[in-house]
């Protein structure tokens, strides 16, 4: 049993892999708070009682570059001066980013952070892994602070438009195997310094902009589900859809079309996209799902009956309700990383058409039983 902590847990990238670690038999989460870094008493029983920390707790902007930087190497410090108080040496993984070797005061703050771990490490005689990482993404990031893709993600599905500042091309990672990175260098013991993280994709922002304008046309707009060829635009889609307001944005009207013979009623529109389409039927007061996926993106259409469609985020206790009729079409979708279920709440059968996505490893688990 791996005993992780990670400080920076409630950031972007700490929440998903505090998710992560919640889904493997051999690791216990140690908790973290940020406000252990103002309580030395708590931060030394957190590192006291981790076999591995991952140091995810950093300033990422201010506008003073030098207070970035001072903060940065105060978390360092005050993790050393834990773990050394209480004689301990778990494992420490580093974030670093490849900003290391640009002039700018955030940079310097990853590189000096890393050079300081990496000589208490020497001293302790501890395992010492600092991660050097690209840009990463994925969903629930914060706009306007975590990444240009946030930002875009945001502003596409708010009303706004974005604006390219620099059109560079930017390495990126998908914060979910950023997060099985970490695993997997934790399990292994592999000990580096620096340990470059490989990145997933490269691309022009500009390229990533027009990706994401596509998204909101077909699908924010039309409902169409857009062509996802690679893992990459798999993992941008999910992206896009993390910053949608699902509250207000479903359940999504479909057309009905009725004449003499009864009615019609296109229920998945697929720009090349494939997957497997499946209906259910289920009596009365009958609940099926509570689990959630990491990957897989899924369409839930009532077709008879009524319906209740309830989504809670991991993590979060904040519960989204949906109630859906066969006599007006509509269609739910399943975010990744929230739990998911749908009861029939009429008196008769519900009759309830599911669409999924193929683009999966079978040999990496993605679905995960939780209750809404």
């Amino acid at each position: 049993m791996f005993r992780i902590g990670i400080t920076g847990q409630p950031g972007f990238v700490g929440t998903h892999l505090y998710n992560l670690l919640g889904t493997q038999s051999d690791v216990e989460r140690v908790p973290c708070k940020d406000e252990y870094f103002t309580d030395e008493a708590a931060l030394r029983h957190f590192v006291k009682r981790c076999d591995a920390i991952v140091h995810l707790a950093a300033m990422n902007r201010h506008p003073d570059p030098q207070v970035i930087y001072d903060t940065n190497l105060r978390l360092v410090r005050q993790l050393i001066a834990a773990m050394e108080a209480e004689q301990v040496t778990p494992h420490v993984l580093f974030s670093s980013s490849t900003q290391e070797e640009r002039d700018n005061l955030y940079g310097a703050s990853k590189r000096a952070g890393r050079q300081l771990l990496e000589a208490w490490a020497e001293r302790s005689g501890a395992k010492f892994t600092g991660c050097v990482i690209p840009n990463v993404f994925g969903p629930y990031g914060r706009p306007n602070y975590n990444s240009v893709v946030a930002t875009f993600c945001h502003k596409l599905t708010h009303g706004e438009q974005p604006e390219i500042q620099v059109d560079g091309s930017i390495k990126l990672i998908y914060v979910g195997e950023l997060c099985r990175e970490f695993l997997q260098i934790i399990r292994t013991g592999e000990a580096a310094s620096p340990r470059p993280i490989p990145y997933g994709a490269e691309r022009k922002v500009s390229e990533l902009l027009a990706t994401f304008e596509r998204f909101r046309t077909q699908y924010f707009e039309q409902g169409i589900l857009p062509e996802l060829p690679t893992k990459f635009d798999v993992q941008l889609f999910n992206t896009f859809c993390g910053y949608i307001d699902h509250k207000n944005f479903f359940p999504f009207d479909l057309k009905l079309n009725t004449d003499a013979r009864g009615s019609f009623v296109e229920l998945v529109k697929l720009d090349h996209l494939g997957g497997q389409v499946s209906f259910s039927t289920t009596k009365p007061g009958i609940t099926r799902g509570n689990h959630y996926h990491t990957r897989k993106i899924e369409r839930f259409a009532v077709i008879k009956g009524k319906a209740r469609i309830e989504l809670r985020k991991v993590g979060s206790a904040e519960k989204l309700t949906f109630e859906l009729d066969g006599g007006h079409p509509s269609f739910v979708d399943m975010p990744v990383w929230y739990t998911h279920n749908i009861t029939n709440i009429g008196e008769d059968e519900l009759y309830t058409v599911f669409w999924i996505n193929e683009f999966y490893d079978p040999a990496d688990p993605d679905t995960f039983f939780e209750e809404v």
